[in-house]
């Protein structure tokens, strides 16, 4: 009898898992949160690339970089919606700009998933009750037709009752400006009753950010040199017409021109180069 209320019992431990303990916030500056169950793990080297090379994205940088440096100070700061072109540094952007103020002012960031946004609620009266200040930092963020994790989202820009906490600024990447996709939006706004208001909750998420700020495609130019760039950082010794011939064969093959598009080539460029990439 007793292994049968041993057995009961674990099965229901795992179901209802005990709540997350206070975190060790101390441990490091970045934390990526988990549930099932709730957890914040530690993150000892964040994968970034240096704000130096993000080439052609100055204006964002400059918005973004000071909108932290505000928060970090404990001055009013806005939550951040990063849009638009694949591959042009949206999430980079964040990262490095988190180190960079880092270096100045006490700051961590916290990476959430998409799909465990209906958990956001847990995961702020955690960082609530801390004595740090926090960039939650959600990746790829968008919405399916179905989809109702964005009235989760609302928990985190507006708070809700209690408003959301002082201590917690939020940033998302998005391909998309409006968070769904634009055929989701006339679609809905074709065949609802009241056009106007079938996709207003959703279109107005996104209002919700106090920043919106635009990745377009690069330049031939800003590819190239985001490549040189790579190479003077990491001694990859190549002349210059070498590199525009190649990294333009390279682009074509891709069918594509964009800040990852440059990283990938440079990559295989160092492995010809037998050049080992410091993390």
């Amino acid at each position: 009898m007793s292994d049968d209320l041993t057995r009961i019992a674990e099965a229901l431990e795992r179901m209802s898992p005990p709540p997350l303990r206070a975190p060790e916030f101390d441990a490091a500056d970045a934390f990526v949160w988990h549930v099932a169950p709730d957890r914040l793990v530690p993150v000892p080297r964040v994968a970034r690339v240096e704000m130096a090379l993000l080439v052609g994205i100055d204006r964002s940088r400059d918005t973004l970089l000071e909108n932290t440096r505000h928060f970090a100070r404990g001055r009013p700061a806005n939550n951040a919606l990063l849009w638009g072109a694949r591959g042009m540094g949206k999430s980079s952007l964040v990262k490095a700009i988190h180190a960079e103020v880092a270096a100045e002012h006490p700051l961590k960031i916290v990476e959430v998933q998409r799909e465990d946004l209906p958990t956001i609620g847990r995961l702020l009266g955690h960082l609530r009750a801390a004595d740090h200040r926090f960039v939650l930092f959600c990746d790829d963020l968008s919405f399916s037709h179905d989809d109702e994790h964005y009235k989760s989202l609302k928990a985190v820009l507006d708070g809700g009752i209690e408003g959301r906490p002082d201590n917690v600024v939020f940033y998302a990447t998005s391909n998309r400006r409006h968070l769904m996709p634009r055929d989701m939006i006339e679609n809905e706004r074709t065949t609802a009753i009241s056009p106007s208001e079938a996709t207003e909750e959703k279109v107005s998420l996104s209002d919700r950010f106090g920043l919106w700020l635009g990745f377009h495609p690069c330049t031939q130019d800003e590819y190239l040199a985001m490549i040189r760039g790579y190479c003077d950082a990491h001694g990859v010794e190549i002349d210059d017409a070498t590199l525009r011939a190649e990294a333009i064969e390279w682009q074509a093959t891709r069918g594509a021109r964009s800040g990852r598009v440059a990283w990938q080539f440079f990559t295989d460029l160092a492995g010809r180069k037998g050049v080992a990439l410091r993390p």
